[in-house]
């Protein structure tokens, strides 16, 4: 069984430090090769001597330059630049528990099986607000999906989510490169192409679990536990949804180009906060109707403006 390991990376070098600290010292079942991959996506902080350093003293260590900025073309860049029977992702700002390897590596005894992901268990720099929804943990990483092993479907509350993730590479080629319109950009908050790529990996029939144990640890910093962030996060999150208009949940009967069930979301959320100024009301809930109408507003910028941009721009044929 052979494990690549993909990293992409921006600026981050003192935590991919701690990614591969974590990496290396993980045990590795016998019978499994384990090649660690970090995509060079244009750092200018020491990345690369980082690299190269663990490169001299671990010959699993592989370092990958991609210039177009974006998660997604680095993911790619990634995935053709290896050959492994796995893809293995993981984000520079985490560490993997150390059976990572081992859980890996009795999933894929299922031949059966095409993918697995797992929790993201946080480690706060700060403790988190009160006002923080649960269900909003997503935008600083925090990702639990239970304690129970469960498929990836169509019933699944959630999707892959692509920094704790392994995949067969046969599925990969069939299902196709990342989304490179979508996915952060440097510090632009775009998102949608982990979402993307799940659904095309349930559209071409490949199964899926999440398994509970497959555990990774992420370093959450306390400027991401800020209102303005989550704010920022959904609006960007709803650029994404409008960019492509194509996710399942987005579908349903549209006014200005996004369904119309988000219209009444956010208007749910705005007539709670007004509520809350007449009456208590709990603060994780009352953020999470708030933030509904972040994400609408930018589900409609980014189906109204971005993609009549994105239409103008494109060669004619």
């Amino acid at each position: 069984m052979r494990l690549d390991v993909l990293i992409p990376t921006f600026n981050r070098a003192a935590s991919l430090a701690r990614t591969l600290d974590s990496l290396q010292s993980a045990r590795v079942p016998a019978g499994m090769k384990v090649t660690v991959t970090v995509i060079n996506n244009n750092c200018t902080d020491g990345t690369e001597a980082l690299v190269a350093s663990r490169m001299h003293n671990d010959e699993r260590i592989r370092h990958v330059f991609e210039r177009q900025q974006g998660r997604s073309p680095a993911l790619n860049a990634g995935v053709a630049a290896t050959s492994g029977d796995l893809v293995g992702m993981i984000d520079d700002d985490e560490e993997v528990d150390a059976t990572w390897y081992e859980v890996i590596w009795q999933a894929f005894s299922d031949s059966s099986l095409d993918f697995i992901g797992g929790p993201y268990i946080p480690r706060w720099a700060s403790p988190p607000p009160r006002w923080l929804p649960k269900e909003y943990g997503g935008v600083v990483g925090w990702v639990d999906g239970g304690d129970r092993e469960v498929p990836y479907d169509r019933t699944y509350d959630g999707v892959l989510m692509g920094g704790n993730a392994v995949i067969r590479r046969r599925v990969m080629q069939q299902v196709g490169p990342y989304a490179t319109s979508l996915g952060r950009k440097g510090h632009r908050l775009l998102s949608g192409e982990d979402r993307d790529y799940y659904y095309r990996l349930l559209n071409a029939g490949a199964k899926g679990r999440y398994l509970p144990r497959l555990v990774i640890y992420h370093h959450i910093p306390a400027e991401r536990c800020t209102k303005s962030y989550f704010r920022r996060w959904l609006f960007w999150h709803g650029v994404s949804l409008g960019m492509s208009g194509s996710h399942e949940d987005f579908s349903g009967p549209k006014l200005l180009r996004v369904p119309r069930w988000r219209f009444k979301s956010a208007a749910r959320g705005l007539l709670l906060a007004v509520k809350k100024l007449v009456r208590p009301i709990d603060p994780a809930r009352a953020f999470a109707e708030e933030l509904l109408a972040w994400e609408l507003a930018g589900a409609l910028y980014g189906a109204n403006v971005v993609r009549q941009q994105s239409s103008e721009s494109a060669p004619a044929r």
